[in-house]
């Protein structure tokens, strides 16, 4: 009898070990190789990848996005079982996002969490809300794979450009009168509905005319555009010589290059053009235009992958849809400069239940604690290294390229040993706890 509980203690601690261990996993995470990627060791998701995958790197190939998460188009795999899933252990075992979470969202990680490096634009594009994105999904799986909306967020590693929302209705008109070649594309009555307009219209009047001249844009004839954006790159070709072109003209003549004679190449006049520092961050709610031009940027979203395109791009165009479900908002995006929590560590709260991001800069020999949440956490880290531990008896050491997903409810305390850069994303703490 004193043999028999002595090994039940023995197994009672071994099963509690398993069960803090189990609590911290490190992921291998999927790469996407897109075009517009930044190609070879450039590439900051090149390096990140090759070292949390050990994966050696193409230097002919673009490396544009890694994928942290559970999205079937590039799931993560546990460490050390690569034949099991994120999203299967994660499954197996709710409890680790933590009772709300799975109230919510069901057995599955709310966030996508990836590093983008761009090196081209991306397609002008926006996301469906969840009405449409449900709509499409099912009209349409083969390109709209899942049924979930796509709100997300953009932090900026390197200098980051993009292409965001609409220009107001000011320089919308300076737009009107500086480029002759819109006018002669949409038509003078188009035009003139824009001259025309007032702020005094009312909002929703000038959300009709802006949706009216940008659809006749972009619903245009193949043809008809091709000869308007050689007219206008022409023109501002010419003009060069004898004055500086404005930084969006400039723009303009750069993704002609990359995408020549494209409706996007002239439609970028209608969108603002948005220059990130590093350490700031824009976010993109449903059916928003947008673009990314050129950088590097940490990126959340919810988990989606339902993009509606319709230019600078040789990938299908759904141009009608694009068109109808937009928002037609003016104006510039907010810039996201973080709230810091700590010293070291500031948070990006976008207006999303789904996902925050935590930006940590830890200089050699200091320490921080991410305290418990009750939600689910990634962590990916982009240099330097350090330890992160749950409790004195679970230290990890981690370094660049490093994915690790920690459950609900898990203090972390991450100490650097040569100047640790981190970023967390994690289920928004104002969903978590409300005020």
């Amino acid at each position: 009898m004193e043999l028999y509980v002595s090994m039940k203690g023995i197994s009672d601690v071994d099963s509690e070990k398993e069960k803090k261990e189990n609590k911290f996993r490190r992921l291998k995470c999927s790469v996407q190789n897109y075009d517009w990627g930044i190609v070879g060791e450039e590439s900051l998701v090149a390096r990140l990848y090759s070292l949390n995958s050990g994966s050696e790197i193409d230097s002919a190939k673009p490396y544009a996005e890694l994928w942290m998460g559970t999205h079937g188009s590039g799931p993560s795999l546990i460490e050390g079982s690569e034949s099991v899933s994120l999203k299967s252990w994660v499954s197996r075992d709710p409890s680790v996002l933590g009772e709300k979470v799975v109230e919510e969202w069901g057995t599955d990680l709310p966030f996508l969490f990836k590093v983008l490096s761009v090196a081209k634009a991306l397609s002008i594009q926006a996301h469906p809300d969840k009405e449409l994105a449900k709509n499409l999904h099912k009209l349409n799986p083969d390109i709209y794979k899942d049924d979930n909306h796509k709100p997300e967020m953009a932090l900026a590693i390197t200098e980051f450009e993009a292409l965001c929302g609409f220009v107001s209705l000011q320089e919308l008109k300076r737009v009107i009168h500086s480029v002759p070649e819109i006018v002669e594309l949409v038509g003078q009555a188009y035009a003139d509905q824009v001259l025309n307009a007032s702020e005094q219209d009312g909002v929703e009047k000038l959300k009709a005319v802006l949706k009216s001249i940008f659809s006749e844009l972009m619903l245009a004839s193949e043809d008809a555009v091709h000869e308007t954006v050689i007219r206008m790159t022409s023109r501002l070709i010419k003009e060069n010589k004898v004055r500086e072109l404005t930084e969006k003209e400039q723009l303009v003549l750069e993704l002609d290059k990359q995408y020549p004679a494209d409706v996007g190449v002239i439609s970028a006049f209608f969108l603002n053009y948005v220059k990130l520092r590093p350490g700031e961050a824009l976010y993109l709610g449903a059916n928003e235009p947008h673009a990314y031009i050129r950088g590097e940027c940490i990126e959340c979203m919810a988990t989606s992958d339902n993009v509606v395109r319709a230019g600078l791009t040789p990938k299908l165009r759904d141009v009608s849809t694009l068109c109808s479900m937009l928002t037609y908002k003016q104006g510039l995006p907010e810039i996201l400069q973080g709230a810091p929590l700590n010293p070291y560590v500031k948070r990006y709260s976008p207006p999303f239940h789904e996902f925050e991001v935590d930006s940590c800069i830890l200089p050699e020999a200091t320490s921080t604690v991410f305290p418990a949440v009750p939600g689910p956490s990634l962590f990916l880290v982009t240099s330097g290294e350090g330890i992160m531990e749950m409790d004195p008896a679970s230290k990890n050491r981690v370094s660049e390229g490093v994915v690790t997903f920690v459950p609900a409810n898990t203090e972390i305390i991450v100490t650097s040993t040569a100047g640790l850069q981190l970023y967390r994303a994690g289920v928004n703490s104002k969903f978590l706890k409300p005020l």
